[in-house]
């Protein structure tokens, strides 16, 4: 999802697109919301400051779309408005996703700086969960619930909360144990554990088990 302005005239230079969207992360990593400003992300960028303000209203919504598009490596809207989440484990894809994700030093960084401006600076944050964060947590959600609607799942699991669980083991691991995260190996080992962890949680009591099945971790 994205909110981006439209505009008459000659095609966006995807280019363009590129060098402001890698600056403005840059400049966020580096000085917080504060100091990524269009001024300081056309110059990095090498645009004209017009350039930026036709493509984008804010700051905000400019950093969101980065971010989203920094850690989104496959269509995972798609993969999860189509998954059995009882029968299927999760798509490699997905897996190889979240793994390349969490050993990318550069997002973890974007990571940290995201949720440490929300205290002062909560816009940024709030927006980035409007726009992607909600979504994406309604597609699984509902992956989740067609599942137990059809009495695979137990039906007093609580999704919200082990949805929480999830995410919440993948952040930490990302940015508590970062020389972890690194290793490509140990991250995928330890997503699987988490997921396996939160099917049993998810599953009814006599219902086999199943292998990297559950939410998504970030």
């Amino acid at each position: 999802m994205t909110s981006t302005r439209r505009t008459r005239g000659r095609p966006r230079d995807p280019e363009a697109d590129e060098a402001i969207m890698k600056a403005a992360l840059e400049l966020f990593v580096e000085r917080g919301l504060e100091g990524a400003n269009f001024e300081q992300i056309a110059k990095r960028a090498g645009v004209a400051k017009v350039t930026v303000y036709r493509r984008w209203s804010s700051k905000e919504e400019l950093l969101t779309q980065a971010i989203e598009q920094a850690r989104a490596l496959v269509p995972e809207n798609d993969i999860w408005a189509t998954a059995d989440a009882a029968a299927q484990p999760v798509d490699e894809r997905l897996m190889d996703s979240w793994a390349r994700t969490f050993g990318d030093a550069r997002f973890r960084a974007i990571l940290a700086q995201l949720i440490g401006s929300s205290v002062t600076q909560p816009s940024l944050l709030a927006t980035y969960r409007e726009q992607y964060i909600q979504p994406r947590r309604q597609l699984i959600h509902t992956a989740l619930e067609r599942a137990r609607h059809d009495g695979r799942l137990a039906a007093d699991a609580d999704l919200d909360t082990v949805i929480d669980m999830v995410v919440g083991a993948a952040m930490y691991r990302m940015l508590i144990d970062p020389g972890t995260a690194a290793d490509p190996a140990a991250t995928r080992q330890y997503l699987q554990a988490v997921l396996h962890q939160a099917d049993r949680l998810l599953r009814l009591p006599d219902a086999p088990p199943r292998q990297e099945a559950g939410p998504e971790p970030a």
